[in-house]
């Protein structure tokens, strides 16, 4: 397959994603509401608010980085994508994945991260500062059992290819890394929900607060980049879940049945409990997941 061909059928691929993606939150959305006693939004929110905020324009400036910053969040959610299988075996939907590993999709995703934080950052609101150092101080800390969960996957297959890594689960369901790898499967899950940043770890974009962190000054086409990079985003992190720990898909359908289960995961945590404050969710990730990856991969050292 030419090089052409290939960017052709990735951002095919990322289309798809991104749709699914934006269907995932406002499926979500909806279950929330459900939940809470509430209608709620239709599912098809997120598509009418992307559409309406890019027919917007704002007048709002606060330097370069400003505008970079929505720029590097979705140039993060995109390179992340873009390194990852969606289909194993497919010629067409295994976007660049042979040019890359595990670590550099960690590595986008933590390019997005910082990017937003120094896009809000700039912007000069206190909540902004707020968001963003509670995001940070997170994600730091929800790293650590998601780095210790990689290394044991490093460990146990003897490589950081994504798709080798998804080639070695493909023995039948007990060959999955759930079944073969349970403690790495329970940290990396754990780390996860300060990924996904619902309830109890919410505390970067404070859903009960009025101002909500780092896209508070964002409006118009900025805001429906960063709307936009959610929905990517979201649909990339649990792709790469689905080809770590739960065998990878051989085809489209599989794929969405897949990753849905792996964000419901999420969502089931997120209406059974509380928000804790930002050094709680902290401890709480150095903590258990942290203890449960090193054991994770002292199991295949021993």
């Amino acid at each position: 397959m030419s090089l052409v061909t290939k960017l052709i059928w990735t951002f095919i691929s990322l289309g798809i994603v991104t749709i699914w993606g934006l269907t995932l939150t406002g499926i979500v959305a909806k279950i929330f509401a459900r939940v809470q006693g509430r209608l709620g939004p239709p599912v098809w929110q997120p598509f009418i608010d992307i559409i309406k905020n890019n027919a917007k324009r704002t007048a709002v400036s606060h330097g370069i980085m400003f505008y970079l910053g929505p720029v590097f969040r979705i140039a993060g959610g995109i390179g992340t994508y873009m390194f990852i299988p969606a289909i194993y075996g497919s010629l067409y939907f295994s976007n660049f994945s042979v040019s890359g590993d595990v670590f550099l999709v960690m590595y986008f995703i933590f390019f997005g991260q910082l990017g937003m934080a120094l896009g809000a950052g700039e912007g000069g609101h206190p909540y902004s500062a707020i968001g963003v150092a509670r995001g940070l101080a997170q994600m730091t800390a929800f790293e650590v059992p998601f780095a210790l969960s990689v290394i044991s996957l490093a460990v146990q297959y003897h490589t950081l290819n994504i798709t080798e890594i998804v080639a070695a689960q493909q023995g039948g369901i007990l060959s999955w890394t759930l079944f073969t790898n349970p403690l790495a499967v329970i940290a990396a899950m754990i780390a996860m929900l300060g990924m996904n940043m619902y309830n109890p770890f919410s505390v970067v974009i404070a859903p009960q607060e009025t101002p909500i962190g780092p896209p508070t000054e964002y409006s118009a086409s900025f805001l429906g980049m960063l709307a936009t990079n959610r929905g990517i985003f979201n649909a990339a992190k649990m792709v790469l879940f689905m080809n770590l720990y739960f065998g990878g898909a051989t085809n489209l359908v599989e794929m969405i049945v897949k990753t849905f289960c792996i964000y419901f995961f999420s969502v089931f945590i997120g209406v059974a409990f509380p928000r804790f404050k930002t050094e709680d969710a902290i401890r709480f990730f150095l903590k258990v997941p942290t203890l449960v990856g090193i054991l994770a991969i002292a199991v295949f050292l021993i």
